[in-house]
C-alpha cells in the first residue's frame, strides 16, 4: 500500500511539474507538442526505472524471507545443541563448586562453634 502511494506521488509530481513548465513557457504549438512528447517519453522512462527498482527490492525481500525461513530451523537447532553442550560441560564444575560451598559453610559453622568456647576459656 505504501509503495502504491509513493508511486502515485512521484507520478503526480512529475506530471504536474512538467505541465507547469510546459504551459508557463511561451512556445508555439509545434514546439509545445514536441516538448510534451519528449517529456512524456522521459516520464515513462523514469517510471519504468522506478518500477524496475521496486521489482528488484521486492525480489530481494522475497529471497531474504525464503533464506531466513530455510536457515532459521538450523540456527535454532545449532543454538540448542550449543546450549546442551555448554550445560553438559559445566555440570562437573557446578558440582565441584557446590561441594566447595558446602565445605566452606561447614568450616564456618565449626569456627562459629569454637569462637564461643574460646571466649569462655579466656574469661
Amino acid at each position: 500500500m505504501k509503495v502504491k502511494s509513493f508511486l502515485l506521488g512521484v507520478t503526480t509530481g512529475i506530471v504536474s511539474g512538467a505541465a507547469v513548465i510546459l504551459f508557463s513557457a511561451p512556445q508555439s504549438g509545434t514546439e509545445l507538442r514536441k516538448n510534451l512528447i519528449a517529456n512524456t517519453k522521459n516520464v515513462k522512462s523514469k517510471l519504468q526505472e522506478v518500477q524496475g527498482e521496486l521489482n528488484n527490492v521486492k525480489q530481494s525481500i522475497t529471497t531474504l524471507k525464503a533464506e531466513a525461513q530455510n536457515n532459521m530451523p538450523s540456527i535454532i537447532n545449532e543454538l540448542k545443541d550449543n546450549f546442551t553442550t555448554f550445560k553438559t560441560e559445566i555440570e562437573p564444575e557446578t558440582a565441584l563448586l557446590k561441594q566447595e560451598i558446602e565445605n566452606l559453610q561447614n568450616s564456618i559453622s565449626e569456627i562459629e562453634k569454637n569462637i564461643p568456647s574460646n571466649k569462655n576459656n579466656t574469661q
